[in-house]
C-alpha cells in the first residue's frame, strides 16, 4: 500500500497533477503598521526598503508607518520612502511631544526630505500616530495586524493610554487586544541588556511591556550588531535612488568615520515580522521581558507572557546575503 501511495503521488508530480487534499492555499499577505525612529541611525533605510520589496512580492500589505522620533523631518523621510516605492498613500504619523527627539550629526535626514521630496514637510505637517493608530486598527479584521517597531515606543504608549473615539468606542488597550495578532520589536538584549530603542524612552517602555496583551517577538540588540549590510546597495543600487543615496552617505560619514557596511538592528525585525522567523532563526519562547524603570531588561524564562526573541541559527553572512538582496529591490517604472 505504501510502494501504492509512493507510486500515485510521484506520477502526480512528474506530470503536474493536483491531489485532493495535497494543495496549500497561499498565505495571506501580512497587515503590517510600521514603527521607526527613523534618524539616529540609517538601518531604518535597509528597514523599509525590505518592508516595501516584501510588499511588492505580494507578501504583506503596509498598513502606515510611523514616526516614534520628534525630530522635525522623520516624518517626511518616511514619505520620501514611499512616494519612491509608489505608495504615496500610506498613511505616515507623528509622535506626541513626549518622545525623544534624536537626529545624528550628518543630519541626512534634512539632506535627503530637501532632495528628494517635491515639497519640504515637518512632523507638524502629519497627523499624530495615536490617531493614524487608532482609525488603521478599528478598520482592520480582528486579530489581523503585525505591528513592528524598530524604534521608541513612545506611540505605543499613547494608543494604549487613549479613550474611544470617532474610529472606535474601544478603548487604546482593548482596540489593541482586538485587532493586533502580534507584535515584532527590535528592543532589548537577551537574556538581559541596556538596549536604546528601550531605554531612550525608559517611562513608556515600562508602561508598554506592563499593558500589553499579544505575543510579542523581540530581535535584541545582539542579532543585529552580527549582521553586516548596506554596502551592496550603496554600490550596486540604482544611482540616485533614496536608498542608494542614503546608504552611500552615511557610509562615508555617519559618525565622523567611514564605513564599508553598517549593522542590520531593524532589517531583521521586518523580516521576522513578515515571514517565518524560523527560516532565518532560533525562537526562544514562554518567558516574559522584563523592563526595569532606567530601560534596562531582564529575562524571566519563569513566567510566559507569550514572549519570545531571536537566536542566531546561521552564519551571519548567510542572513546578510538575504538583506542585502532584498534591500536592491526597485520599484516597477510607471
Amino acid at each position: 500500500m505504501k510502494q501504492l501511495r509512493f507510486g500515485i503521488l510521484a506520477f502526480s508530480l512528474l506530470f503536474g497533477i493536483q491531489l485532493i487534499g495535497c494543495t496549500q492555499k497561499p498565505a495571506e499577505p501580512v497587515k503590517i503598521i510600521f514603527d521607526t525612529d527613523m534618524g539616529p541611525d540609517f538601518d531604518d533605510v535597509g528597514a523599509i526598503t525590505i518592508l516595501h520589496a516584501l510588499a511588492a512580492k505580494g507578501e504583506c500589505e503596509i498598513l502606515a508607518t510611523l514616526a516614534s522620533d520628534g525630530y522635525p523631518y522623520i516624518a517626511p523621510t518616511l514619505e520620501v520612502f514611499n512616494r519612491y516605492f509608489q505608495k504615496p498613500n500610506i498613511p505616515v504619523g507623528v509622535p506626541n511631544s513626549d518622545a525623544p527627539s534624536f537626529s545624528c550629526p550628518n543630519h541626512w535626514n534634512d539632506s535627503l526630505v530637501i532632495k528628494y521630496l517635491p515639497k519640504l514637510k515637518t512632523n507638524k505637517d502629519y497627523p499624530s500616530a495615536t490617531e493614524v493608530y487608532r482609525k488603521v486598527l478599528a478598520s482592520q479584521p480582528d486579530g489581523s495586524v503585525v505591528i513592528a517597531t524598530v524604534g521608541f515606543l513612545s506611540n505605543l504608549e499613547t494608543l494604549l493610554k487613549s479613550g474611544p473615539d470617532q474610529y472606535s468606542k474601544l478603548s487604546g488597550k482593548e482596540l489593541v487586544a482586538k485587532k493586533v495578532k502580534k507584535w515584532v520589536a527590535m528592543a532589548g538584549g537577551f537574556p538581559e541588556g541596556n538596549e536604546f530603542n528601550v531605554n531612550q524612552h525608559a517611562k513608556a517602555s515600562v508602561y508598554v511591556f506592563q499593558n500589553w496583551t499579544t505575543p510579542i517577538l523581540f530581535s535584541g540588540f545582539e542579532i543585529g550588531v552580527k549582521i553586516m549590510t548596506g554596502n551592496k546597495v550603496a554600490t550596486e543600487g540604482t544611482n540616485g535612488s533614496p536608498v542608494q543615496w542614503a546608504y552611500k552617505y552615511c557610509l562615508s560619514n555617519y559618525e565622523n568615520k567611514q564605513s564599508v557596511n553598517r549593522n542590520s538592528w531593524d532589517h531583521t525585525a521586518v523580516l521576522c515580522a513578515v515571514r517565518n522567523p524560523e527560516d532565518y532563526f532560533y525562537v526562544i519562547g514562554n518567558g516574559t521581558f522584563v523592563c526595569n524603570p532606567d530601560g534596562s531588561n531582564t529575562w524571566n524564562p519563569d513566567k510566559n507572557s507569550n514572549h519570545s526573541f531571536l537566536v542566531h541559527k546561521y552564519p551571519y553572512q548567510k542572513i546578510a546575503g538575504i538583506l542585502d538582496d532584498l534591500m536592491l529591490f526597485e520599484p516597477k517604472k510607471k
